[in-house]
């Protein structure tokens, strides 16, 4: 979780994301993705145990096909603006949700090993790794706007 929007200027870019899911089972996920012009579709598998890891096979695809491929999802495609920002020897990925999941904001480390030292920014909040409600397949299913605060 991210506690403040002080991370906006560290940011050293910013990026609208549209995404969908044309399968949201925990086993296996598979989303289509564009951010500014480019499309992606990711397969990603099932979490390990402690939510650190998991499968994860990307591909670039045309852009007319992942916004032919967004219409075919489960749900309506969620928005988010994407933030990169620098901090030590990482760079955290911060997903600003817009729509129906306005109010959240998550960041992302991903980590060559799962045991690699992390210096904690000051913006962020609590470790929410491996809790599934905060996964964006299942915010597709469950938008933030409807849990109880």
């Amino acid at each position: 979780m991210v506690l403040s929007d002080a991370f906006k200027n560290k940011a050293s870019s910013k990026t609208l994301v549209l995404q969908g899911f044309l399968n949201t089972d925990p086993e296996r996920t598979v989303r289509i993705r564009i951010m500014g012009e480019a499309a992606y579709i990711t397969v990603k598998g099932k979490s390990s145990p402690n939510g650190r890891s998991r499968f994860e096979w990307e591909h670039r695809i045309p852009l007319e096909d992942g916004q032919a491929l967004l219409k075919l999802c489960e749900q309506q495609p969620m928005e988010k603006l994407r933030y990169q920002v620098p901090e030590g020897q990482h760079v955290f990925e911060v997903d600003e949700f817009l729509g129906a999941n306005e109010g959240l904001l998550v960041a992302e480390l991903e980590l060559q090993h799962e045991d690699d030292p992390v210096t904690t920014p000051e913006w962020l909040g609590r470790e929410v790794t491996g809790e599934k409600k905060y996964y964006n397949s299942q915010l597709a299913l469950k938008p933030y706007s409807t849990w109880k605060h």
